[in-house]
């Protein structure tokens, strides 16, 4: 075990599980994922490798015995007959017989109907009235003369989720682990290795949390198939509940008006409409306005009565463009059916998840260490719900005026969210609480700078903040407009950093037309976002090593194969920027790897014959002190570039995978954060 899961089962032990064990468990079994953490919380929830292996063993018996196959039904109603009694897991929903005054509950797998419920057990458990519940129940079978009388009996009934927890124990123990660590637990918790994702994915992850802390929050999500926009919402927690977009209807999701039963919003604490995306989808204008005033005023009309809810709604689908191609020829919300793509309605969407920056779901980014049992986390994140937490910036930080109320809302409702799941026991830093804010202002403004494209009577708005201290204003820019700004009418004239010189105008882009018209360069700062696209070698060190005859960089971690493929990558670089009757020296200054420092010389031989041939004449030597901490690029004609990360930029990619366009061309590789400073040194 690492030291982090070390520290986990240390301070949740009994409430943590090892998340590779659900896939161990699960089988042929069409259950959430909610469901079988619930019953390896009752029996692996430990660190002992020998539990751990009863436990799994003893809950695939549960499952083999209790859970309902759809096609075993038969067989189980024979147990349940012949045995007299015998528990199932199945999922049960129960409808009030109005003629018989009477609940009458139905198991989805086992496929009976009819079967009576008590009415204790129905107010206890109204959920099993909506969509039905998980539960494990003990069914009686009893034979009546009376054929109308049913046969199967409801002995107990218990929805399979968390009965209690204690939540000061979970504030005390978060005091213990640091910002990072919290995180990579929670990362952990909904399965994921965190070491395959930087922070700001991690909190792009997090963030779909939110709806299952913060009440009446509206969230959507658009981007590429297959990064996991519709597992949360349906696998996570026992609150939430994932539907089709297209099969949803007023009586369903609101009320309906001929019996008054109300719908989905008034028993769940997060609605999420799965596939919301596709133009031609047929929705009802009805539906949509309704929606339109829940999302505002949390309530809903059934007839002259006003119906107050706290769910939570949730959009996500699927896009069909590049992100660049949506920004300069229609927009972010294009996907969107028309009924959908109205202004009234998206104004009232609090945060927008840039899809496109979520990685495409890999085996490799599935985690095997230690997280919360999914249906522990839920249960907290439910009881955080009756907490609000955006006035923890107000001591720090103002948000500037000339920002609507509906954006205010917006923000301060991610913003809260984002506290209650990183910071529940309140305890953040002025950087900490900073950093959530400005993630918070983005992915408003996100809707914001869409909604100007879809509706000119939208004006601009600055969205910035000022520092209590000092009265400093900072502005906040989404990625998008970072990488991209000449699709936003805000700011048409600017370019981004790495594009534009001290004066601001545009460098050309491509090796050969440097070459003719060298740029006169300029000192200065490079910050590059992470998920930020667009960044190669090229652009970052090509015309600082124009007309140099010796290179050297100074860098620690050229160690390992990605690291030396980085090296290779930025010989390259030098290569194309370099005369072609010209040679030049590069040397590297790094460290011997420990135990790997053979093949560290074996790959160098390899890069120094392969590069000779190119005019690039490539050297290097050990830091015998093991001291060696700094990693910067200097140039004999004058340049130091000074990298906080040296080479290493990009996130994970597939290396080996031929036909991939980022392995072939950096400018599709999604960066880690990191910036570059530039600086004119004397001979």
């Amino acid at each position: 075990m690492t030291a982090l899961d070390n520290k986990i089962n240390e301070h949740f032990s009994g409430l943590v599980v090892r998340k590779d064990l659900v896939k161990i468990v699960k089988g042929n079994a069409i259950v959430p994922s909610y469901v079988l953490e619930y019953l390896l919380g009752q029996y692996c929830a430990t660190a002992d490798e020998e539990s751990i292996k009863t436990g799994i063993d003893t809950v695939k018996d549960v499952l083999r015995q209790h859970y309902v196959h759809r096609n075993e039904s038969g067989l189980i109603k024979s147990v349940i007959k012949e045995k007299g009694r015998h528990k199932v897991i199945d999922k049960v929903s129960v409808a009030l017989n109005d003629k018989k005054d009477v609940y009458e509950a139905a198991f989805a797998n086992l496929g009976i109907k009819q079967v009576l419920v008590d009415s204790d057990t129905v107010k206890k458990h109204p959920k099993l009235l909506v969509s039905g519940v998980w539960s494990i129940v003990d069914l009686e079978y009893e034979h009546f003369e009376d054929n109308s009388v049913s046969p199967w009996i409801i002995n107990t009934l218990k929805p399979i989720q968390l009965s209690h927890f204690d939540y000061d124990h979970y504030i005390s123990a978060r005091k213990k682990f640091s910002t990072d660590e919290w995180i990579d637990l929670l990362i952990q918790s909904i399965g994921f290795n965190p070491e395959m994702l930087g922070k700001r994915s991690k909190l792009l992850q997090l963030v779909r949390l939110i709806p299952f802390c913060e009440r009446n929050y509206n969230l959507i999500e658009l981007g590429p198939k297959g990064t996991g926009k519709s597992h949360i919402f349906s696998e996570f927690s026992p609150h939430g509940i994932l539907i089709s977009g297209g099969e949803i209807t007023v009586p369903k999701l609101f009320v309906n008006n001929s019996n008054g039963k109300i719908g989905l919003v008034g028993y769940w604490d997060t609605v999420a409409f799965d596939e919301f995306a596709g133009k031609k989808k047929r929705i009802n204008n009805a539906l949509v306005d309704i929606m339109k005033n829940y999302m505002a005023n949390k309530s809903f009309s059934r007839g002259v009565e006003i119906i107050g809810a706290e769910a939570a709604m949730v959009f996500i689908g699927n896009t069909r463009h590049t992100l660049p191609y949506m920004l300069k020829h229609t927009d972010l919300f294009d996907e969107l059916p028309e009924q959908y793509y109205d202004s009234a309605f998206l104004d009232r969407i609090h945060f927008y998840l840039p899809g496109w920056e979520v990685d495409i779901i890999r085996g490799e980014m599935f985690s095997d260490g230690y997280g919360f049992v999914v249906d522990y986390l839920a249960e907290i994140l439910r009881s955080l719900r009756n907490n609000d937490y955006s006035d923890q910036y107000d001591q720090h930080f103002n948000l500037v005026s000339d920002i609507s109320t509906r954006d205010k809302d917006g923000i301060n409702k991610t913003f809260s969210g984002l506290m209650k799941i990183l910071f529940p026991h309140k305890e953040a830093t002025k950087k900490e609480i900073e950093e959530v804010l400005q993630f918070a202002i983005e992915g408003r403004k996100r809707v914001k700078d869409q909604l100007m494209k879809i509706d000119s009577t939208y004006a601009a708005v600055r969205f910035a903040y000022t520092c209590n201290d000092g009265n400093k204003t900072i502005h906040v820019k989404s990625l998008e407009e970072e990488e991209y700004p000449q699709y936003f009418s805000s700011s048409p004239d600017e370019e981004s950093d790495l594009d534009k010189d001290e004066q601001g105008s545009e460098q050309p882009q491509t090796p050969d037309a440097v070459i003719e018209k060298p740029p006169e360069l300029k000192e200065r700062q490079v910050i590059v976002k992470e998920n930020q696209r667009g960044v190669t070698y090229d652009k970052l060190f090509g015309q600082y090593l124009q007309d140099a005859k010796k290179i050297t960089v100074t860098d620690s971690y050229i160690r390992i194969f990605y690291q030396i493929r980085n090296l290779m990558e930025f010989l390259e670089t030098v290569a194309k920027f370099k005369p072609k009757d010209d040679e030049v020296e590069v040397h590297l200054i790094t460290v011997e790897d420990e135990f790997k420092g053979p093949q560290q010389i074996e790959f160098f031989i390899k890069i120094q014959e392969n590069c000779a041939i190119a005019g690039v004449q490539f050297t290097w030597e050990f830091d015998e002190t093991q001291t060696l901490h700094a990693r910067h690029i200097v140039t004999d004609h004058g340049w130091k570039v000074l990298l906080d990360r040296g080479l290493d930029i990009f996130q994970h990619y597939e290396m080996n995978d031929s036909f991939s366009l980022s392995n072939r061309l950096q400018q599709y590789r999604s960066c880690k954060a990191f910036e570059i400073t530039y600086l004119k040194v004397e001979g």
